[in-house]
């Protein structure tokens, strides 16, 4: 029923002026509206709506990612914007990359709020 209507993400932020700066300049997100009550950032033509609350509990989990072509190069072009990759597996590769036993290679990071967001790519051919 649903599987040709677009999706719209959500993820939580105490300060949404602090996530604009994070998803619209250090991310390089499309910053489509700020109403007060959420930013609204558009990826890929699809919506990222960055909901204010006044407090917020960081799942341990990834809440937000993107699929990348080339996941070394993001790695590195969001590190030289001070993105700080998270270590989660003992043989994540000297970026912070893991490659899962399917292939798919996965790089986390957290914003502002300690969101737990990430990259990943399909297996190398």
């Amino acid at each position: 029923m649903l599987a040709n209507d677009p999706t719209t993400s959500f993820v939580a932020s105490t300060d949404l002026e602090r996530a604009h700066a994070f998803y619209g300049e250090t991310l390089g997100l499309e910053v489509v509206a700020n109403d007060g009550f959420a930013l609204i950032c558009r990826s890929a033509n699809r919506l990222i709506r960055i909901v204010a609350v006044e407090e917020l509990t960081p799942q341990p989990f990834t809440v937000l990612g993107w699929e990348v072509q080339d996941i070394r190069q993001r790695v590195i072009d969001l590190d030289a914007r001070g993105i700080e990759f998270l270590r989660f597996q003992s043989d994540q590769d000297d970026l912070g990359i893991w490659t899962a036993p399917s292939g798919h290679r996965i790089a986390w990071f957290n914003d502002p709020d300690g969101n737990v967001l990430s990259l990943s790519a399909a297996p190398e051919a």
